[in-house]
């Protein structure tokens, strides 16, 4: 976490010195080295790591000649999951019920009788016959 603190400290002071690409550049490699010096064998990157990566990709253009360690098209990877996460968690339902919506007894038994009276009726033109019924169900 100081060593994050630190690198903060010196870009802002490179960024009012006026060498801006300089300064991110240096950032991003100074993240990279922080990420080398932690005590273990392969540097493990955290989430803070690759939320950086992924806001430098959208920020700086030449983004991808300051990695080192890590792939190009992993970060893009990287955004992309944050991306699918993001939408995955907007649109998960908000109540207790989730799944199919349960569908009466009452059609159930409908949809049978009307399957076994007509067996060349596949399911969309049983669906059809129930919408002209008004009872509104997936196919």
């Amino acid at each position: 976490m100081l060593a994050i603190i630190l690198c903060m400290f010196r870009f802002v002071r490179l960024l009012g010195s006026g060498h801006q690409a300089v300064a991110v550049e240096n950032l991003a490699l100074r993240l990279q080295l922080a990420a080398y010096k932690r005590k273990r064998k392969r540097p493990m990157l955290t989430q803070l790591d690759r939320l950086f990566w992924v806001g430098l990709s959208q920020v700086w253009s030449d983004w991808r000649h300051a990695l080192v360690f890590v792939q190009p098209d992993t970060v893009v990877r990287w955004q992309r999951e944050r991306f699918r996460r993001f939408w995955a968690r907007f649109s998960r339902p908000k109540g207790p019920r989730r799944g199919r919506p349960a569908v009466a007894s009452e059609i159930r038994r409908l949809i049978r009788q009307m399957a076994i009276a007509n067996p060349l009726w596949r399911a969309p033109r049983i669906h059809g016959e129930l919408k002209m019924l008004g009872i509104t169900i997936s196919e």
